[in-house]
């Protein structure tokens, strides 16, 4: 009865103002003056730099005290496609539009609806979107329980929603699970129901594979909250459809096949060369020479003064392991000079 009172006397004075406490968003008053209304400009500057939350805060309270705004809001909210459109993921591979707008029709009159398709493989990528004619039949499929379509449970959010984030929440790893060894026959329906003991589910189904439609052994299943998804891994009895099946973090398990499949780094090993030559270059194994091994350069770069004897190559493999790699060193024997040189070792200098 207050309140009216209040409303009244608002629309006789006009003078009436709001006053906000910033320090106290959820709070407001009321007062009477005979100061003049603030105007459009006036009330923007003081809005615009107030956070989202405290707008949001601002309206609800406002709606909540006063009908009329409580309209307007509701008015402009219907004006806005984006609270009508839904994202719908989950959908089986042979999911098509039809079916997935009767899926949904329940909850009012659609729009439009489809499944969205690859372009290059015409095959379903999963997922589809659903757009209510009314804002009210949104808000109804979206407070609405997973649905069942062809065999797997698939669940919606606003689709502004879903493009705006990469996960719908911030703990979604705590709370979706992956389920192993499966057996072939087990359906969606049989693991949503083994797993709706712990707690309510948000979204489950099992793996199928696009091309033949049939089971891939594994499924996963998300909670709503992160004490159900414990609680489902810590449960020892974990036997479903006659195997027993593997129960953990679908983010753990995901990890763990990426490090499987990364392949080792490769260890180099140092060539020790004593010689002073640089290993050869684009020298294969089936070359007949090991890989590493450098022959020294001709004869006939060395001249025959100044120049002691050119080193020797000599290729020692270890007996002890097949993957050591030869050593070089100098080898310091005369040796018979060519007839060019005079009769002198050709590692001495001539006198």
């Amino acid at each position: 009865m207050e309140e009216q009172l209040k409303k009244r006397k608002l629309e006789e004075t006009g003078n009436g103002q709001l006053e906000f406490n910033s320090a106290q968003p959820s709070k407001l008053t009321l007062s009477l003056s005979s100061s003049p209304s603030p105007s459009l400009q006036e009330l923007r500057a003081l809005v615009d730099p107030l956070a989202k939350p405290q707008l949001v805060d601002l309206l609800a309270k406002l709606g909540s005290q006063y009908p009329f705004i409580a309209e307007e809001i509701r008015s402009v909210a219907r004006a806005d496609p984006a609270l009508r459109k839904l994202f719908v993921r989950g959908l089986a591979w042979n999911t098509t539009s039809e079916t997935l707008c009767a899926a949904f029709e329940e909850h009012g009159e659609i729009e439009e609806g489809a499944v969205i398709f690859d372009k290059a493989s015409g095959k379903s990528r999963g997922y589809g979107f659903i757009t209510f004619k009314d804002m009210d039949s949104a808000q109804r499929a979206l407070k609405a329980p997973g649905k069942m379509i062809d065999g797997r449970m698939a669940v919606c959010n606003l689709a502004c929603d879903s493009l705006s984030s990469t996960s719908t929440t911030a703990d979604q790893a705590q709370r979706k699970l992956y389920v192993g060894s499966l057996s072939p026959e087990t359906t969606s329906e049989m693991l949503l129901s083994f797993f709706e003991r712990h707690g309510e589910i948000e979204e489950g189904s099992v793996a199928y594979d696009k091309e033949t439609n049939k089971s891939r052994g594994f499924g996963f299943v998300t909670y709503t909250t992160v004490e159900a998804a414990k609680r489902a891994i810590d449960d020892p009895q974990k036997m479903l459809g006659g195997r027993n099946i593997t129960v953990k973090l679908a983010d753990n398990h995901k990890g763990k096949v990426m490090q499987t499949q990364l392949p080792s780094p490769a260890v180099p090993v140092p060539v020790s060369l004593t010689g002073g030559y640089p290993p050869a270059h684009n020298v294969h194994s089936g070359s007949g020479t090991p890989v590493g091994y450098a022959y020294p350069p001709p004869l006939a770069a060395y001249p025959s003064s100044n120049y002691s004897s050119p080193p020797v190559a000599a290729a020692a493999y270890s007996a002890q392991s097949q993957t050591s790699y030869p050593q070089f060193g100098h080898k310091k024997e005369p040796r018979t000079p060519p007839p060019s040189l005079g009769g002198y070792p050709y590692y001495m200098p001539k006198q």
